[in-house]
Formats: structure tokens, sequence, C-alpha cells
């Protein structure tokens, strides 16, 4: 499956109206660092909110578990794009940074997300699947 459209930008600062900013998170909500504190202050992530549509983000908890748990986490965001095609969502690199997992692991689990339009993801996301 080709990627031919736009990353996902290394630091976003505004949003439009139908744009989502998708962050890891943890199951409990508390955005306290990363880009889960850019979203909560940024783009009214709700404390509290572990996981899917909050304020102007998705919330995609990466915290608690492994590689399994995040693909079950990111399979959800991906149903929940696919029911959303009026939003575009900014997928930030979730998981690479606080949870400690590395780009090569975590973009290939974004794989079912390749064909969807509205979904925009990492360069480096789609370079790991090559």
């Amino acid at each position: 499956m080709k990627y031919d459209r736009e990353y996902t930008p290394e630091f976003i600062t505004s949003l439009k109206d139908n744009e989502i900013f998708v962050f890891g998170s943890n199951i409990r909500g508390m955005h306290g660092g990363g880009a889960a504190r850019a979203a909560w202050q940024k783009f009214d992530a709700e404390w509290g909110v572990g996981e899917g549509l909050t304020g102007k983000c998705y919330a995609l908890p990466t915290m608690e578990g492994g590689l399994d748990y995040i693909q079950g986490k990111v399979n959800n965001f991906i149903a929940c794009a696919k029911s959303h095609p009026e939003l575009k969502f900014y997928v930030t690199k979730v998981a690479c940074g606080i949870a400690g997992f590395s780009v090569q692991e975590i973009g290939p689990l974004f794989k079912l997300a390749l064909p969807l339009e509205n979904v925009i993801l990492p360069k480096e996301f789609v370079d790991s699947m090559k």
C-alpha cells in the first residue's frame, strides 16, 4: 500500500476545526508530559480521558502494556478514524517518547491506517513499514 499524502509535522501548534491531534496517553488520562501535556494545554484533551476522542484530540493509550496491547489500542483508533471520515487525524510519534518504544516497533502497528486518507502519519512510521 502506497502512502502518498502529507506527513505529520514534527510540531503541531494549531489545528483547523476538522483536525485531530493523536497523542500517546496513559489509560488514566493523566496528561502530564510530552505530547499528552500539549494535548491537554493546547487542544483541550480532558484530564481523566485516557482513550478516544477528547477535545480536538484522540488519546491513544501506550503506557500500560507491550506491543500487543498497543496494537489493540491502535486498532481502536483506526476504527474511530474509519467512522469519522470528516475528521483529519494527525498521528504523533505515539509511544516513542516517554513510553520508551522505538519507531521501528510502533510504526508498523499503523499499517492498516495506510489506506485511510484522513489519517496522517509521521514519515518515520511510514518509512518503518518498508
